[in-house]
């Protein structure tokens, strides 16, 4: 995924009552699909309720991730994720949980591209599989990683049957140290990859 233009100010959408999006930038109208090209494409935006003015981004955001899972090519979001996610809210740590997402996510998409290449260049040509499926697999596990690590908070977390998947060792957070965490938890990512590697 291409980095966000952080240099340009957020193109406007209006969302009209008949559901219609409108790009206020190219003074057309566009689908949910042309809005997930332009976050693949780095290009920001803000969606804006039309009659109420009202900043409606995060909504369009969460419904382009249902249609694309709903599409069936590559599901991104496995049951157990959703479930844990769900459990989340209400709860008394769940405004934690959306800093320490957003911080993963951009953790791992600093290293994406170059655990990119190091998968396309170990697995090419053993397994009969897409790199880039590959990959979003890659990027789930780490994620369902991520969430563990929150359990760690409750009785029996990180040590209970099936916590983790085999192999895994949590590293315990600490309060004030979340990049330390996730350098470590990384690193423990990129031995494992090293060590499927060697296999």
């Amino acid at each position: 995924m291409t980095e966000q233009k952080s240099n340009q100010a957020p193109i406007t959408i209006k969302k009209y009552a008949n559901r219609r999006l409108y790009n206020t930038a190219t003074s057309s109208y566009v689908t949910l699909e042309h809005l997930a090209q332009m976050v693949k494409d780095g290009t920001d935006f803000v969606v804006f309720d039309a009659k109420s003015s009202e900043d409606i981004t995060r909504s369009v955001l969460t419904q382009i991730i249902v249609e694309e899972e709903s599409k069936g090519g590559q599901n991104l979001l496995p049951i157990g994720f959703l479930r844990q996610l769900i459990g989340f809210y209400g709860d008394q740590l769940g405004g934690l949980v959306p800093r320490y997402l957003e911080h993963s996510m951009q953790a791992f998409q600093h290293n994406e591209e170059q655990m990119r290449q190091y998968l396309q260049q170990a697995l090419d040509g053993i397994f009969p599989f897409n790199p880039l499926e590959e990959m979003g697999k890659q990027n789930m596990a780490f994620m369902e990683n991520a969430l563990k690590v929150f359990s760690s908070f409750y009785p029996g977390g990180p040590q209970a049957p099936g916590a983790f998947p085999p192999g895994f060792v949590p590293v315990p957070p600490q309060v004030g140290g979340e990049t330390e965490t996730l350098k470590a938890q990384l690193e423990r990512l990129q031995r494992q990859v090293d060590e499927l590697a060697k296999k």
